[in-house]
């Protein structure tokens, strides 16, 4: 496996790049240069401050997400999820989401309580993985980007409005 100082640290992409729109290809090769995207997709994921990262957040469309609710205070937090897939959910929350390709946007959006999600891990083995409120969210969040889905798609037409035009504002002014 790659050092720790050797690992790339991948450029979050923003709204509207294509690549956020479009479904991720399944992953079928589960090789040590996987293993290596993983490293880095964690790395990168700390440098911006989040707690979970698609591979389409940087711009690789593939069913791929990394996922630390506990931001590296505890290593068996750390998901890795390949190809996952929503087996279940329960409940409702509405909890205050942001994301890293769309930075400085925040919004409240309606989520399930608890989910259960079944994917493979680095080695292409299946497991499943349950998780409520924060990771629940986080789960769902995460494979709406493999699916092409952003958290302003899940908001109310008027907020999402609102939204893109303060992202328009942002881009004119050279802020985003």
């Amino acid at each position: 496996m790659a050092t720790k100082e050797a690992l790339k640290i991948h450029e979050v992409v923003k709204y509207p790049d294509p690549v956020l729109a479009r479904p991720g290809v399944p992953v079928t090769v589960f090789d040590a240069a996987l293993k290596t995207l993983v490293a880095e997709m964690f790395e990168s994921m700390y440098v911006a401050q989040g707690i979970g990262l698609a591979a389409p957040q940087i711009s690789l469309s593939q069913r791929l997400t990394v996922i630390d609710v506990s931001f590296k205070k505890n290593p068996k937090d750390r998901l890795v999820l390949i190809n996952p897939e929503i087996v279940e959910t329960r409940g409702k929350q509405v909890e205050e989401e942001g994301c890293l390709s769309l930075p400085d946007i925040r919004e409240k959006v309606q989520r399930a309580a608890w989910v259960k999600v079944k994917a493979q891990n680095e080695r292409g083995e299946w497991f499943e993985v349950e998780g409520e409120e924060l990771l629940a969210r986080a789960l769902l969040h995460e494979i709406d980007h493999l699916n092409g889905v952003l958290f302003i798609d899940r908001i109310s037409r008027l907020k999402r409005e609102l939204v893109l035009r303060k992202i328009r504002k942002m881009q004119k002014n050279g802020e985003w």
